[in-house]
């Protein structure tokens, strides 16, 4: 019964690596051709409606002023009301025609239901659709007393994701438009004291990279992972807490500029900075060492404990 695998075993390996080297040039040109195609025929998002959740702070809000400033009409989604209308407002001088702003918690079905319906009842349309809702937490797995305290991490960034997602598809394959998950580096770069927040963004990337497949060209999908990123949440003494204030960090402006111009160049994956994809494949090449240094860094790292 296992001849069949073991025979695969042995055969496959060598041969997809022989296929893969013979076919090089071939896919290096095709993907240099598809990258041309991309710039040239970019989408212009001018007029079009976005609906971005956890807008009022971070990359989300400055995810609404880089589609302000192209144009967009909007719908932002957070919590904090005031804070909201603080983004909003500044969308419009930055030359956004139509921005409005709805409160809701993306964990909370009903109300996902309400900020997808409003979008629609007021533009009569959905363009993209930006999942960028998230909550971080910095605590290592012993620390818990409750394990069902990090439901929330799941509840949040996955499935805040998932419900809004099945309440827009219908409205989004109308429009032919797209679905733009934020997630992390951390969904492929395991991080001690972060494993529910990487596992929570490694259920986005697995979700929607399926998702892609299921939907075919009816609805694009980008999925974006961003590295370090300055945020509110993030800064130069937040980093140095961590063990990390060695790594360069990407202001939230010129990351929301990467994630746009992806998704407008109808590409799969953003990762900005680009450069943090080098350790996509150390991860992969050498896990070995990925850990050793992970380990290393752990020993400066002050997590949190009740």
């Amino acid at each position: 019964m296992d001849l069949p695998s073991k025979i695969l075993n042995v055969v496959v390996p060598p041969f997809v690596f022989l296929l893969m080297l013979l076919l090089s040039p071939l896919f290096i040109f095709f993907k240099l051709s598809r990258r041309l195609q991309s710039y040239i025929n970019a989408e212009n998002v001018a007029g079009k409606v976005i609906l971005i959740t956890g807008a009022s702070s971070g990359i989300g809000e400055h995810l609404a002023y880089e589609y302000a400033r192209r144009g967009a009409r909007m719908a932002l989604v957070a919590r904090r009301e005031e804070r909201l209308r603080a983004v909003a407002e500044k969308s419009r001088r930055l030359g956004s025609p139509d921005v409005i702003v709805i409160t809701g918690d993306v964990s909370v079905v009903e109300d996902c239901k309400r900020f997808v319906q409003g979008t629609i009842d007021h533009f009569g349309r959905l363009d993209h659709l930006v999942n960028n809702a998230g909550i971080g937490e910095v605590k290592a797995f012993e620390s818990y007393s409750r394990i069902s305290e990090a439901a929330r991490v799941m509840e949040i960034n996955f499935w805040g994701s998932v419900y809004t997602t099945h309440l827009s598809v219908p409205h989004l394959k109308r429009s032919k438009g797209k679905i733009i998950a934020v997630s992390s580096v951390s969904g492929w770069l395991s991080q001690p004291y972060m494993g529910f927040y990487g596992a929570a963004k490694a259920a986005m990337i697995n979700f929607y990279e399926a998702l892609r497949i299921e939907l075919g060209h009816e609805i694009g999908i980008t999925v974006a992972t961003p590295g370090l990123i300055q945020t509110d949440m993030v800064t130069p003494d937040v980093l140095a807490t961590e063990g990390w204030e060695w790594v360069p960090m990407l202001s939230a402006t010129g990351c929301a500029k990467g994630i746009v111009d992806g998704v407008c160049r109808r590409d799969r994956n953003v990762t900005v900075p680009s450069w943090f994809n080098v350790l996509f494949w150390l991860k992969t090449l050498v896990p070995e060492l990925m850990e050793r240094f992970g380990r290393e860094n752990m020993k400066k790292q002050r997590p949190k404990h009740d």
